[in-house]
């Protein structure tokens, strides 16, 4: 079984958010898809929890270190392809990187992200959401 993850997914694991157990369960064994930009997102995602002091620098480095542990296989989608979706669906590119890739993987997406999820079954991907 492949799934492609989203960012939601991937920071709810490393910080021990109340979904964490449900998403392991039902991604051990998996194969873990996911676009280039993913590896930004958390990036991007930790410096907000350290902006917000929800983190410290100290545990957003090990939660990377955590993170590089995760066999997660980065994707190549066509940009072109993405911006069309982003475009006629009204969404920003990073969402749509994430529902091109589900598309051309024949994947699920994987999310925590209601609206994404939303969009993303409106264009056909199935869609697998964990509740908190």
């Amino acid at each position: 079984m492949e799934f492609v993850v989203d960012t939601s997914v991937i920071i709810a694991v490393l910080v021990n958010e109340p979904q964490r157990r449900a998403l392991i369960r039902i991604t051990q064994g998996a194969h873990l898809l996911a676009p280039p930009s993913v590896p930004w997102e958390v990036g991007n995602a930790f410096a907000a929890m350290i902006k917000r002091k929800r983190l410290t620098v100290t545990e957003a480095l090990e939660a990377i270190v955590a993170y590089r542990q995760i066999p997660l296989r980065l994707v190549e989608v066509e940009l072109d392809e993405a911006v069309r979706v982003a475009g006629e669906s009204g969404i920003y590119a990073y969402d749509a990187y994430l529902i091109r890739c589900a598309q051309k993987y024949k994947a699920p997406l994987i999310s925590l992200d209601r609206e994404l999820a939303g969009v993303a079954e409106r264009l056909g991907v199935d869609v697998v959401t964990v509740e908190g």
